[in-house]
């Protein structure tokens, strides 16, 4: 099951496309995909969005072998991305993946049995705001214990960074779960050890079928990585799973999956990927078979 751990990052601030270049990286993607990336009025938001999509098509073509025409990618009512394919992965019993982007970086993460969330910080400074005015708007989304270790930090950039990393947390679990509510993560949370072996309390109780890792990505970025247990998908999110239920010994197999390194790829990369995998037919030109 290994090979469905994967950890793919870009950093777009390196990609400065032309408007024909974006236009035929755009054009790589199914037509449905497109209104999608279009709805943004920023470039860079635009940006974001063409590259989060593109690295969706390209892991799940290079991971599952799935041909290009055959990936549907849909959306559940709160907005988690998934794969809806009727090819069955044996080796992989429940793969799902998440995505984030934030500042310069667009990132995936996929699992190949648990949830996977996955979220992306960039601390930058409020521009309207002193640091205390601007955290102080997410105060009830943070136990007690976990606000004395935001607002005792030290100077301003500290308890912004500390708040950041907090948040990228709850939000790497409340996208794992499925659910597009941040109502309630005051009940959830973390503890660590220097930002490692980092555990979670939800409702006063420590979760064993929790993982979490949080990682520097450099000039102030912070990714973290959540892996939990499929039983706690909403509703909505576990519909879409090909199972939610596994005996304790499948569960482990999947859980104790070793992390893997964040691959950082270029969307020169990706869009290879992509063409690659349009081209793949057959000598008289016809779609191969699977």
């Amino acid at each position: 099951m290994e090979e469905g751990v994967r950890r793919w990052a870009v950093n777009v601030s390196k990609w400065c496309p032309s408007p024909q270049d974006f236009s035929s990286a755009l054009s790589i993607l199914p037509p449905s995909q497109h209104p999608s990336v279009l709805r943004f009025v920023k470039s860079e938001d635009r940006k974001r969005a063409l590259v989060s999509r593109l690295l969706q098509y390209a892991l799940l073509h290079q991971v599952l072998g799935i041909p290009y025409e055959q990936i549907s990618i849909e959306r559940t009512l709160e907005g988690k991305p998934y794969l809806e394919c009727d090819k069955d992965v044996t080796e992989f019993p429940n793969f799902n993946f998440n995505v984030s982007h934030h500042g310069d970086y667009v990132a995936i993460a996929s699992e190949p049995l648990c949830l996977v969330g996955l979220d992306i910080v960039s601390c930058t400074f409020p521009w309207k705001e002193t640091v205390p005015e601007f955290i102080q708007n997410f105060s009830s989304y943070f136990s007690r214990l976990e606000w004395d270790f935001i607002i005792g930090a030290g100077n301003e950039e500290q308890i912004l960074v500390e708040f950041y990393r907090y948040w990228c947390l709850k939000e790497a679990y409340v996208k794992a779960i499925g659910s597009g509510l941040a109502c309630g993560l005051d009940r959830v949370e973390f503890h660590h050890t220097g930002w490692t072996n980092i555990s979670v309390k939800i409702n006063g109780t420590f979760s064993p079928h929790w993982k979490f890792w949080l990682l520097d990505l450099g000039e102030k970025h912070y990714i973290s990585i959540a892996r939990g247990h499929p039983r706690s998908a909403t509703e909505s999110y576990k519909s879409t799973l090909k199972r939610a239920e596994f005996s304790e010994d499948e569960y482990l197999a999947g859980f104790h999956l070793p992390d893997v390194s964040f691959v950082l790829q270029t969307v020169e990369q990706l869009i290879s990927i992509l063409q690659d995998a349009k081209k793949a037919r057959t000598p008289e030109g016809g779609a191969m078979q699977h």
